[in-house]
């Protein structure tokens, strides 16, 4: 009896524990979470094909195309004058820039003059004796010889004998002494090449200016020229004369320019060819970065779209049948700094406007009506 009533109590404590598993298991499932299938919105624009012109953007800073570094030749104490040589400061074309001390310089000078004069009235007793028909071009000579003004040229020889006569003398090397001190007291005085502006001062008035010396920097502002980089290809393209259109970087300014070199040679590593544009205006400054656009060529039947919608540099989205997305092969024709000419598709192919996260080949969306 007693083992029968333990069996009865085992089958129900093993029911009673199946029972209440299976409860336990029951209220801990979850029920499966149902998705809802989304349909992303797109938007979308119908293509256009057309002749689009290729522009070449390219960047470079303004150098003045009339730029000169003063050194001096000479040696003396920087003199003061009218105009204060100081950056900004502006000078007309033949004005005097620096002019140097120059007093000792001109003594020595003045004395080698005396001495060709003094050397050519030596001769001339013997000139009126042995060179009759000699003797009154000398003469002129002489009376047109001013120590104060610079050394007229000697007279030409008429025969052989005449120039040895001279030369013998010692005339021909005391002419080309007083000569060559002319040509270097001209130096302690530099005057302006052009009309321009001052940009870089390195001495100021009683200053020891010695041969060599960098003085400073000579500019013309109302002319520059902009040295740009383009692509070899368009080589071919670059004309001298073509127009150029040109901007600030925050495109609130725009100039106008034109190519007036083209280098010969093409960069080894870049594979870029420089091109050099001439422009002109008065806001213009040395230095300032411009961006240029050449127009290089068209390509007919072609578009132009957004960077960021070309996939893996050949591809495209487009929809069709409203519907779904295909990734169409297209032809780069040419890639600018944030657009890119495109052919290969047809007129009225639907192509997307903006990226699409995780857009792929096949995905169904929904064109955005609204515009």
């Amino acid at each position: 009896m007693r083992k029968i009533i333990l069996a009865i109590l085992g089958v129900l404590t093993v029911a009673a524990a199946v029972f209440f598993g299976n409860r336990l298991v029951e209220k801990n499932q979850k029920p499966k979470p149902k998705f809802k299938k989304q349909i992303k919105t797109v938007f979308v624009q119908n293509v256009e094909n057309k002749e689009i012109p290729i522009i070449l953007s390219a960047s470079g800073n303004l150098v003045a195309k009339n730029k000169i570094d003063l050194f001096s030749e000479v040696q003396g104490i920087l003199k003061t004058s009218n105009k204060a040589f100081k950056p900004g400061t502006k000078y007309y074309r033949g004005e005097t820039l620096l002019s140097l001390n120059s007093d000792e310089f001109y003594a020595g000078l003045q004395s080698q003059k005396s001495n060709l004069y003094n050397l050519i009235t030596a001769i001339m007793p013997d000139l009126r004796l042995d060179y009759t028909t000699e003797f009154s071009k000398w003469e002129n000579y002489l009376k047109s010889f001013d120590i104060n003004k610079s050394t007229p040229k000697l007279p030409k020889f008429t025969t052989d004998k005449e120039k040895y006569f001279i030369s013998g003398r010692g005339i021909l090397t005391a002419y080309y002494n007083v000569k060559n001190l002319e040509v270097r007291f001209a130096k302690h005085r530099i005057k302006a090449p052009f009309s321009g502006t001052i940009t870089e001062a390195l001495v100021s008035p009683g200053t020891l200016v010695r041969v060599g010396q960098k003085l400073g920097e000579f500019i013309d502002p109302s002319i520059y020229e902009m040295e740009v980089s383009i692509n070899s290809k368009f080589a071919d393209l670059l004309k001298v004369g073509n127009a150029v259109a040109l901007s600030n970087l925050e495109k609130t300014k725009n100039y106008s320019g034109k190519v007036v070199r083209v280098n010969g040679k093409v960069d080894q590593i870049s594979q870029t060819i420089k091109a050099f544009i001439d422009v002109k205006h008065k806001d213009l400054k040395e230095g300032m970065f411009l961006e240029a656009y050449l127009v290089a060529k068209s390509e007919s039947e072609s578009i132009e779209i957004s960077r960021k919608l070309l996939v893996d540099n050949n591809a495209v989205y487009t929809v069709k049948n409203d519907t779904v997305l295909s990734l169409v092969k297209v032809k780069p024709v040419y890639f600018g700094s944030e657009k890119v000419i495109i052919k290969g598709l047809e007129n009225n192919d639907q192509i997307l406007t903006q990226t699409l996260p995780g857009a792929f080949d096949g995905m169904i969306v929904k064109i955005n009506k609204n515009k």
